[in-house]
């Protein structure tokens, strides 16, 4: 999956980079046709500790999924949006199936007002 990154107001190391592809590779495992993602991190000026934001935009066949977190390190607001896009992947999946299933019942039913 294609994944381009952004760092807003800082420039990230190659080890941060790194962390965030392994971990959006990760999803590839719950869902296999992932088109591409968005990752954007950013500083945010204030004195709270919890200044580091990473949202996360992925795009799906017919739709797109996003997160964002806010936390202290910019690996832990990773794993917490990589977290939220697996649950809403998972949701996408079983919507996905639920429409199929419906489309082969409303096809069999087509079929059967044919007889």
């Amino acid at each position: 999956m294609k994944i381009t990154v952004q760092s807003i107001h800082f420039t990230a190391d190659q080890k941060l980079l790194d962390f965030i592809q392994k971990k959006v590779d990760k999803l590839e495992t719950f869902f296999d046709h992932i088109i591409s993602g968005e990752v954007y991190l950013k500083l945010e000026n204030v004195e709270d500790e919890a200044n580091k934001i990473t949202e996360i935009k992925l795009l799906l066949p017919g739709n797109q999924i996003f997160a964002k977190e806010k936390c202290k390190t910019f690996e832990e607001a990773t794993d917490l949006v990589v977290e939220s896009l697996r649950k809403q992947i998972e949701k996408h999946k079983t919507k996905k199936s639920i429409a199929a299933e419906a489309a082969k019942k409303a096809a069999l039913i087509a079929e059967d007002d044919d007889f």
